[in-house]
């Protein structure tokens, strides 16, 4: 029996999911979101924001510098060697803590009139006419169609076969957040054997430090401060932030089974957005804009099918198309300078020819980032 029925169905409270959610309910309609964790919360994340979604979540009301966003312009490449590159970053971005962005846009999406839904959902599926979600009560909900932005995996993938979510998932990831002296212009990335490290400062004179790393390599250590102390700061660079900074957290808060397999953005009848559509290796510091444009691009498609102009069928079609448009050329970018980092003689070389050719280092940036798009652009498909 279906006990409640809305507009849309939205799986799922990060930033994909919200976004998305205060976007469809400004635009009238009734959006239930699911989410069983409470805010605020720290998650594992790089922090680093570009620029290309700044307009967006101005049109959504939540504006990064009214909440202490740091300006970032700057690149840092450092290789275990002690060798370095730097370049401007082509659009730039801003540093703020994934804590203040999602207790922001909770906010924003409760006065937007999103109802929040703390049940854990265990089931989704399609219906002729829509969509269903199943919570861990055996509640069932209805909506005339869904969002899934639930994260990188989830017993929802089991239970939509998802093909990625049997593969062997080899990366684990860590963060936490340090005080210390860093150059607040600039995201740095650190490379070590087996993974790669992030720092780069967010709002509070914080420093955020997110490192990934091969589970393969970790194992190897018995904890996850031995693998810091060993393995981190084995690059000098990293080494120095490590000893002139103090950890804030008592511990850093870390994740695993970490996939970067593709995964088709739309699954019966659901929009897939963030890290449910796609991950892209956080060495190309573009994840966060990812989800936020991912959820632009499902609320602009949502809102043309809920007012009748284009089909359910058009509906799945041009989310999809729209989505390989924007993020494939990206994930393919990410996987292979992901390659590049996971061999210490393959990363050598290539710092070396990128010192050679300087003009290199900001191309390749510049195709694992979106451009900057005017407001109303973010509102169309």
């Amino acid at each position: 029996m279906r006990t409640t029925q809305a507009d849309v169905l939205i799986i799922g409270g990060g930033l994909a999911g919200l976004c998305a959610g205060i976007d469809l309910a400004h635009a009238g309609y009734e959006v239930l979101l699911f989410e069983p964790k409470a805010y605020p919360r720290h998650k594992v994340c790089g922090e680093y924001i570009s620029n290309e979604v700044l307009p967006y979540l101005k049109s959504l009301g939540f504006d990064p510098f009214d909440h202490g966003a740091v300006a970032i312009s700057n690149f840092l490449w450092t290789h275990p060697d002690g060798r370095s590159i730097s370049a401007r970053l082509p659009l730039g971005g801003f540093g703020l803590s994934r804590y203040t962005v999602e207790l922001e846009l909770f906010n924003l999406a409760k006065e937007a009139g999103v109802v929040f839904i703390t049940e854990a959902v265990v089931a989704i599926q399609s219906e002729p006419d829509g969509v269903t979600a199943k919570t861990s009560n055996g509640k069932l909900f209805y909506g005339r169609t869904g969002i899934g932005a639930y994260g990188k995996r989830s017993v929802l993938d089991k239970k939509l076969a998802r093909e990625f979510i049997d593969e062997k998932a080899n990366f684990m990831a860590a963060k936490w957040h340090a005080r210390g002296s860093f150059d607040a212009t600039l995201v740095a990335l650190h490379n070590f054997k087996g993974g790669y490290c992030g720092v780069s400062r967010v709002e509070d004179g914080l420093i955020n430090f997110c490192f990934i790393a091969t589970y393969d390599v970790f194992k190897k250590h018995k904890n996850l401060k031995e693998f810091i102390n060993l393995e981190l700061a084995s690059n000098p660079a990293l080494k120095e932030l490590l000893d002139q900074t103090d950890m804030q957290f008592e511990q850093p808060i870390s994740i695993a089974q970490i996939s970067f397999k593709d995964k088709p953005p739309v699954e019966a009848h659901w929009l897939m957005c963030g890290d449910t559509a796609g991950l892209i290796h956080p060495l190309s510091g573009n994840g966060m804009s990812m989800a936020i444009r991912s959820a632009s691009l499902a609320a602009s498609e949502l809102k043309a099918f809920l007012k009748g102009t284009i089909s359910r069928k058009s509906l799945m079609v041009n989310y999809e198309n729209h989505w390989k448009s924007e993020f494939n050329k990206r994930l393919r970018m990410g996987r292979i300078a992901a390659r590049v980092f996971a061999h210490p003689k393959a990363s050598s070389l290539s710092l070396q020819f990128l010192k050679l050719i300087p003009g290199l280092l900001p191309f390749f940036i510049r195709q694992t980032h979106g451009k900057l798009k005017p407001k109303h652009l973010h509102n169309e498909a």
